[in-house]
């Protein structure tokens, strides 16, 4: 059992207590969003520091009939 840090950029994102390590270019996902490993940094027996790229969700905008406000 290992604990994993996820980052992304320089903030922490997650930690985990894990058996298993993700290897670089792997694709997983983090509190219910899709990321993608860039690095693995092993920092000794028992930690482990992993880079991601978070994939970013594009929002919906509304449609111009959503927009206007209903008559009474």
């Amino acid at each position: 059992m290992t604990v994993v840090h996820f980052y992304e950029k320089n903030s922490i994102v997650l930690s985990q207590l894990r058996q298993l390590i993700p290897s670089v270019g792997e694709n997983i996902k983090v509190k219910g969003r899709k990321a993608k490993v860039l690095s693995v940094n092993k920092i000794d027996d028992y930690l482990v520091r992993i880079q991601l790229e978070i994939e970013q969700v594009a929002k919906k905008e509304p449609t111009k009939e959503e927009t206007k406000k209903k008559k009474k």
